[in-house]
């Protein structure tokens, strides 16, 4: 176990994975379980997860994302799926406002709110779903990481292909891939590339 501090400094993006290292399924459970604690509009939780561990599921994978080799190496890859009509009114995520003693009227309040403002185009209903699976995507390397699991996430995918190899409708969108696993010790990582900080990005208005 490592602090948070730790945890962003040791994170890497892992391009080499012990392809003879299993990833146990507890272990999943537990970085999956931790990391959905991230951030979600509304509390929706507009995202699914295909964790892609078989042979023929890797190799169907690996053929409609780039044929990158860490799919194949690394013993998961989870597809990132945001739904985006998940702002709707049937989702029960909504009425979990119920458990924390919001009223029905506010409930239904916030979802007109949601259907008539926030997400009543394409465009925004897509992008609600982006924004909210990467928020998990970024939350599960961290926890990952806090288990001591490596990660590598992608977006070099066909998704047209990805959508009907492994039966996703038209109706999600495919985020990323993130594999993950451990770090192949017989290969060495670049150092760190520079990251521009408070001065470089920040204007403060």
């Amino acid at each position: 176990m490592k602090d948070l501090k730790e945890v962003f400094e040791e994170r890497r993006s892992v391009n080499f994975f012990d392809k003879n290292k299993e990833l146990d399924e507890d272990t999943l459970k537990k970085i999956i379980d931790l990391a959905v604690l991230a951030p979600s509009a509304f509390n929706l939780q507009p995202w699914e997860i295909i964790a892609v561990k078989s042979k023929e599921a890797k190799e169907k994978l690996y053929d409609v994302a780039l044929k990158q080799p860490k799919i194949l190496d690394a013993p998961v890859t989870l597809i990132m799926i945001g739904d985006k009509n998940a702002y709707k009114e049937d989702n029960p995520a909504w009425w979990y406002m119920r458990d924390v003693g919001i009223p029905d009227d506010k409930i239904q309040g916030s979802i007109d709110f949601a259907k008539n403002m926030l997400y009543n185009t394409d465009l925004k209903a897509n992008n609600f779903a982006v924004r909210n699976t990467s928020l998990l995507s970024m939350s599960i390397m961290y926890a990952a990481k806090y288990y001591g699991v490596d990660s590598h996430a992608m977006i070099g995918f066909e998704e047209d292909k990805l959508k009907e190899a492994f039966g996703i409708p038209d109706d999600k969108v495919v985020v990323m891939l993130i594999s993950i696993g451990y770090f192949d010790e017989s290969k060495t990582l670049y150092p760190r590339l520079k990251r521009n900080g408070y001065e470089k990005i920040v204007k403060v208005v």
